[in-house]
């Protein structure tokens, strides 16, 4: 939900994807193009070019990486998934730090490589469970990326104006919320997703088993609800600096927020919290370019970043919960992080779905009915925001 990836403008390449079944665990078979995977490591070849995410690359880790392999660091910070797939596909970067929301994108592209892991050793038992095999990175048992972090898109609330924790989702999506006017939802297609996590606990007659698999049916029952939410709806927010204004200002009382923009707005009276029906989130991975001259310096940054040390930097740089869960007994400000975000607590992710791009294969398992695709999402999001 962050600000870095809340523009969705750009066409989901659905032409590459056959339909097919969908394996069970999670797993999500789908007809790609074959792009070879990397047998061994060679010499570094001196240069890495990355886009990625504020915050994911600092000079207090490069300068480190740099030293120990010769591999000069090039980061190009992108603001959106859309940004990130572009670039990739101009062929100039060699590895991205994608979101599910793009991940998939880029697979069915054939714009990144499956991955050997067993040339990144730090990918170890160490990974958050919860992170390996995503369906939005794990295409017909190849892994295409290494795990970097997560978080959750959580309710966040004026505590001095509603008086406690709402138990519920609720307060955002019916005409009848006492907040209506003060509402705030960010501006995206995915959002749809978070529609479709309030309609299968609420209205399990639809039949939705995973969010990011809608048929036409269903994608209009979240279109629906999402116009009824219009109307009581203060502000749509893509900035995360807005959207922090306006809480404090006192303009939103309710909203989609994540946890570490309450920590930026400094103000005891803004919690967070997760609401019975659950949420959706991001979850954030590496992925190696497909045509990439500097595989081997990738692949070596794959592996340092993965390092408790080093991941956990990262996580606590960004504000999220590291993929690396050894980081959180390395000292006990680890811990507290750790804890603050999450980062051990499997059954809190559990209730969480991380972005996954919506395409025509259904991604539940269904092979009896054609699902709506990320175009339609894009188109469907128009309608509501009139």
């Amino acid at each position: 939900m962050r600000g870095k990836k809340l523009a969705f403008a750009a066409l989901f390449a659905a032409s590459a994807v056959v339909l097919s079944s969908c394996a069970g665990n999670g797993e999500l078979t789908l007809d790609v193009p074959d792009v070879p995977m990397h047998e061994e490591m060679g010499a570094f070849e001196g240069e890495l070019n990355i886009v990625n995410w504020s915050g994911f690359v600092e000079p207090a880790w490069t300068d480190q990486f740099t030293a120990d392999t010769g591999c000069v660091v090039n980061p190009r910070v992108a603001g959106t998934s859309d940004e990130m797939v572009t670039l990739m596909r101009t062929g100039e970067y060699d590895i991205v730090s994608a979101s599910g929301d793009a991940a998939l994108r880029l697979i069915v592209g054939g714009d990144v490589q499956p991955l050997n892991v067993e040339l990144i050793p730090n990918f170890s038992d160490d990974i958050a469970e919860g992170m390996k095999g995503q369906i939005y990175d794990t295409v017909n048992g190849k892994p295409y990326g290494v795990p970097i972090g997560r978080g959750a898109n959580l309710l966040q609330y004026n505590e001095d104006v509603t008086g406690g924790a709402p138990e519920s989702w609720d307060v955002v999506w019916e005409s009848d919320s006492p907040y209506a006017g003060k509402i705030t939802a960010y501006d995206a297609p995915i959002y749809i997703a978070d529609a479709a996590v309030y309609l299968m606990y609420h209205n399990p007659e639809l039949g939705i088993e995973n969010p990011y698999a809608l048929d036409e049916t269903q994608l209009a029952a979240a279109v629906e609800l999402l116009k009824q939410q219009n109307a009581i709806i203060g502000e749509y927010w893509s900035d995360p600096v807005a959207q922090i204004t306006s809480f404090v200002g006192g303009n939103t009382v309710v909203g989609t927020s994540w946890e570490v923009l309450r920590k930026f707005a400094a103000s005891e009276n803004l919690k967070t919290t997760l609401p019975v029906e659950g949420s959706t989130g991001w979850y954030d991975a590496w992925l190696v370019s497909s045509t990439t001259p500097n595989v081997n310096c990738a692949y070596a940054w794959m592996d340092y970043t993965s390092r408790a040390d080093v991941n956990g930097a990262i996580a606590m740089n960004f504000g999220m919960a590291p993929a690396n869960i050894a980081f959180c007994a390395t000292s006990p400000e680890a811990q507290a992080h750790c804890d603050e975000f999450a980062a051990e607590d499997e059954e809190f992710f559990s209730k969480i779905w991380p972005w996954t791009t919506p395409i025509e294969q259904c991604v539940d398992g269904r092979t009896d009915v054609k699902c709506t695709s990320f175009q339609d999402w894009t188109d469907a999001w128009l309608t509501v925001k009139g």
